[in-house]
């Protein structure tokens, strides 16, 4: 018997979808139901790669996790990564196909199209659930035609649709009922309730405007999510809210925030750290001191070179080197380290090649062919194991990488400075494993036998979204949506 589908569609942008999703998928799970996330199109640029070597959302990876699931290229078969304002990589079943503007891309869809719908018939003959996240909201008119993320989706395969709305942001009456009002007939009755996120107060004074809400459209509210504090999820592209300074922090670590980071959520084991204070530095804010400076990913690296520079990130790199700081570059901040980034294709631009900052002996040519692998070994200058991934167009050569910075299954990985003050890799999940975060953290000026386990953090996150579904939804409704026996 094909798979039941549920697909959640949210009012906004991160409205919920992500986690609530992660959270049915957990919640199904542990009563012993074959399920399995899908995503038809996601737009991000923190990504996952699979153990085949596809890459997929970052959001899909860990919902596979909260279904007991490894990672696979069918859980997100079209993934855009925004280069410019107006292009995006395209990949299509886990592998690049391109970069194409919006122009191009739409005249793409049916092809991407096929793809969705394909890798959710496989989906359907293997397990017995598919929860679906959509992207965005549906009610985008501009985007309706061709749509293949939200009710264009939902249409096709003919699946029933949960509507989640952020009441944090304020207006949430008004953008379900808005929302609801700018579909179709038959997408109007697909809507079989809603659910409001991040509620907090006393939910007897929202009450009324619940018996409104259901009385007005005809539709049930199944729950109200609370607002879950200190939720650690990792984000798909927004980067972490301001905080203020950490009490009884040791170690201080700013980040800049490029217009283009990629997989920031390579910092979550810090951010999480209670002796680390790490900062995400906007534009507009004067890089701050501090003993530990980290380059991180960019989907394009010579761009956001040029912001760094604009924002006199240069020099004060350099003063923070000349004070003794310590300095990490992690896949493209790897590669802005170097000497030179050769873009001879346009991968991430305009072809043409772009000085790097000239603190590593070495050199970047961007090529078509991306690399992406898990991988695992240990740090070059400790006793401590690490895993992670690598998604990176550039190919890096020169005299720096012949004191490698990790040792790993394939071989030599990134630089260590002859002065021991920069550490560069092409290595995602750098500080995930225990030992390997415990030895680079002492490398920084960071002595502590405390460290915060990357599986850790998430299990506890995906362990709490499942108790709010459990708390409270209405999971009979949920069952019946899904067609599962009562338990």
């Amino acid at each position: 018997m094909p798979a039941a589908t549920l697909m959640i569609q949210g009012t906004t942008s991160d409205a919920g979808k992500s986690a609530l999703v992660t959270g049915l998928c957990r919640w199904l799970a542990r009563r012993g139901v074959r399920v399995a996330p899908f995503k038809p199109q996601n737009m991000a640029l923190n990504s996952a790669v699979t153990a085949a070597g596809g890459e997929i959302g970052r959001a899909q990876a860990l919902q596979a996790r909260a279904c007991g699931l490894a990672p696979h290229t069918d859980f997100n078969p079209v993934l855009l990564k925004p280069v410019t304002d107006r292009g995006a990589q395209v990949i299509i079943d886990g592998r690049p196909i391109g970069t194409l503007d919006a122009a191009a891309y739409h005249a793409y869809k049916p092809t991407a199209r096929a793809a969705v719908l394909a890798a959710h018939r496989r989906l359907a003959e293997r397990y017995e659930v598919i929860v679906v996240e959509g992207a965005g909201s549906p009610a985008e008119i501009n985007l309706r035609a061709g749509d293949i993320a939200n009710m264009g989706f939902a249409e096709a395969v003919n699946c029933p649709v949960i509507l989640i709305a952020d009441i944090d942001r304020g207006g949430v009456f008004a953008h379900l009922v808005g929302t609801l009002a700018l579909l179709s007939a038959s997408e109007q009755a697909r809507v079989k309730g809603f659910v409001i996120n991040r509620f907090r107060g006393d939910i007897a004074l929202l009450q009324p405007g619940l018996d409104w809400l259901t009385a007005h459209t005809g539709k049930p509210v199944l729950g109200v999510l609370p607002y879950l504090h200190g939720l650690d999820l990792p984000a798909e592209d927004a980067l972490p809210q301001p905080t203020e300074a950490k009490a009884g922090a040791r170690l201080s670590v700013v980040v800049p925030a490029l217009p283009r980071i990629s997989n920031h959520t390579d910092l979550n084991p810090l951010r999480a750290h209670p002796k680390v204070d790490l900062r995400f530095i906007g534009p507009g804010q004067a890089p701050p001191a501090a003993d530990l400076v980290v380059l991180p990913g960019s989907k394009a690296v010579a761009a956001d070179l040029a912001f760094l520079r604009a924002e006199g990130w240069e020099p004060a790199i350099r003063r923070h080197l000349r004070y003794g700081g310590k300095l990490i570059g992690i896949c493209g901040g790897l590669q802005m380290l170097g000497r030179t980034i050769h873009d001879p294709h346009g991968i991430e631009g305009v072809p043409g090649s772009t000085p790097g900052l000239g603190l590593l002996e070495l050199e970047t040519t961007l090529q078509a062919d991306k690399c992406l692998r898990q991988t695992r070994g240990r740090l070059a200058f400790a006793d401590a194991p690490v895993t992670g991934y690598e998604i990176h167009a550039g190919v890096s050569t020169g005299p720096a990488l012949a004191r490698p910075a990790l040792w790993l299954d394939h071989g030599p990985d990134g630089a260590l400075a002859e002065d021991g003050q920069i550490l560069a890799t092409y290595l995602h999940g750098l500080f995930d494993e225990p030992a390997a975060q415990r030895a680079l953290l002492a490398w920084a000026g960071l002595d502590t036998d405390t460290t915060i386990a990357a599986d850790t953090l998430a299990e506890a996150a995906i362990e709490r979204l499942a108790d709010a579904v459990e708390t409270h939804l209405d999971t009979a409704a949920l069952r019946a949506l899904l067609e599962l026996e009562t338990p």
